[in-house]
């Protein structure tokens, strides 16, 4: 009898959280205000998802041959991840509106069959209160999981919860 295919949420390309180097998005010498972007992923029984792959891309700074505008993190043990980027600036969207600055997440784990999309916006930052996606959530609390905050300077934190009270917002795409 042949042997299983293993289950792969990401396709062939499962093998590339192997490389830490596509958490940092810096490698290639950009310049500009560099960030630490960190979070925890977890259930919604608060247990860590270890085996969570976390990617981001954002339109800004507009990707060249020293900035890729996307990485890809794995999840340790305990659902910890962590990015370094350069700090985006605001975007024009649908309509030629102004997005707040924003980094674009991906989910990828075991048991989710498609990724979960979401937005990291920036605490504090006053485009927060006119960008269309953030202000069509009239729920304040439910706003507030796309919301990181700095911990330090130039370190910024957001968990994600895929499930239950506190739930992230995750968007349909």
């Amino acid at each position: 009898m042949p042997a299983a295919t293993a289950n792969q949420t990401i396709g062939p390309y499962w093998h590339l959280i192997e490389h830490p180097e596509w958490a940092d998005l810096t490698r290639f010498g950009a310049g500009g205000a560099v960030i630490t972007v960190t979070g925890r992923v977890v259930d919604g029984d608060g247990v860590p998802v270890a085996d969570a792959a976390i990617e981001i891309w954002q339109a800004d700074p507009p990707a060249d041959a020293t900035f890729p505008g996307f990485g890809r993190a794995r999840c340790d043990e305990d659902g910890r991840f962590q990015f370094r980027t350069l700090k985006p600036g605001p975007v024009r969207g649908r309509g030629n509106a102004w997005q707040a600055p924003h980094l674009a997440l991906a989910l990828h784990a075991r048991g989710v069959l498609k990724p979960l999309f979401s937005r990291l916006y920036f605490a504090g930052d006053p485009r927060n209160e006119s960008d269309p996606l953030l202000t069509a959530i009239t729920d304040p609390a439910r706003r507030e999981t796309l919301l990181a905050h700095e911990i330090a300077a130039a370190h910024w934190h957001l968990d994600i919860r895929l499930q239950g009270p506190g739930e992230t917002v995750f968007l349909e795409l």
